[in-house]
């Protein structure tokens, strides 16, 4: 039974499912998600994220995390930690990048967060020693030094449409054999009352429940242990409008279409992590702007000088896809998450 018969089975058994129930078992069925039966990265996958494109987006945020490090007086054991790891391939950029800064390779101790097996593998493959965790939460009591690239995109978010005072909720049904979208009764969202004042009769607003106790739980133990994050994401500061996608091999796809067998992403909601950040939070920086500041154009021309003219029209394109407000510079946003009353990491603004 394919995962989109087990769908409708389910709604003709107990109705309409919210976004998220159907986002989470596409993504996250343990036989038959997307996640758990497949590695959906590079040319050969269903997308391509920032470190399969180049080095050098690793090898920055290392620095960056490393920086952190030292000014908050190098502690002497820590936990360095990526939600989302992909194959492995920041986290290994992210290592090589900081094996020449004096005591944190001596200091650290690698946590990764992954909920896919077939993930695990490969990043066992690449990076070797390492604790995995299926959650946040059992992450070590010590600093926490930590970065997710296209982590939060991932979860299951639930769409809602301003109805007068109210909220219909978008949900997922069936038809002629095919899913589709249909909607709940009117109902108050408490959650949702400070929309009421940004937004009109039919519009759509994006609620993601997952994210908040990740980033409270996170925040949490830097708050009190030290340490800093860096969240790097599509998105804005606040959520407006239907945001949903589906990408399999490349291209954009309906997102109903292919249960398990394709991608699913929506935007993130940058003021709604920053609100349930127990720490300081920095402002929200485009990461064209974050990357520069960080040295990656430098970077750029260092790494071209030691490259074969075949190489370098490639290296190139990645750094303007990376950088450039017109592809993924402005697109894509980054957050920091530091403890009250320190200096927030380089390449962000308090």
């Amino acid at each position: 039974m394919t995962l989109k018969d087990q769908l409708i089975d389910r709604i003709r058994t107990v109705g309409p499912i919210r976004i998220s129930d159907f986002m989470a078992e596409c993504l996250m069925h343990p036989q038959l998600g997307y996640y758990a039966t497949r590695d959906p990265f590079g040319a050969q996958g269903d997308f391509t994220t920032a470190p399969e494109m180049t080095q050098m987006f690793g090898e920055l945020l290392g620095l960056s995390l490393a920086q952190a490090w030292a000014d908050q007086g190098s502690p002497e054991r820590f936990a360095l930690a990526e939600a989302g790891p992909g194959r492995g391939t920041l986290m290994a950029d992210l290592l090589r990048a900081t094996r020449r800064v004096p005591g944190f390779h001596d200091a650290l101790e690698l946590h990764l967060i992954e909920a896919s097996p077939a993930l695990r593998r490969k990043q066992r493959e690449l990076l070797g020693e390492a604790t995995w965790h299926d959650s946040v939460d059992t992450l070590p009591d010590l600093p926490l030094f930590f970065v997710a690239n296209e982590f939060f995109d991932a979860l299951p978010i639930r769409q809602f449409i301003r109805d007068g005072a109210g909220w219909r909720e978008r949900l997922v049904g069936f038809e002629n054999a095919a899913l589709c979208y249909g909607l709940g009764a009117v109902a108050d969202q408490p959650a949702l009352a400070h929309r009421l004042d940004d937004t009109e009769d039919g519009d759509l607003v994006e609620v993601c429940e997952a994210a908040a106790p990740i980033v409270a739980s996170i925040g949490a133990r830097i708050e009190r242990f030290g340490g800093a994050a860096l969240i790097v994401d599509y998105g804005d500061w606040r959520s407006l409008g239907d945001t949903l996608q589906a990408l399999k091999s490349h291209k954009e796809v309906d997102a109903l279409d292919l249960p398990g067998d394709a991608d699913l992403t929506a935007h993130v909601d940058f003021e709604a992590l920053c609100a349930a950040a127990p720490c300081a939070y920095s402002r929200v920086t485009p990461q064209g702007v974050f990357l520069e500041r960080l040295g990656i154009t430098q970077r750029a021309q260092t790494l071209a000088n030691l490259m074969e003219p075949v190489q370098i029209e490639q290296h190139i394109a990645a750094h303007r896809r990376l950088t450039h407000p017109e592809e993924m510079g402005n697109l894509f946003k980054v957050v920091a998450l530091y403890p009250s009353g320190a200096h927030p990491p380089a390449g962000v603004e308090a």
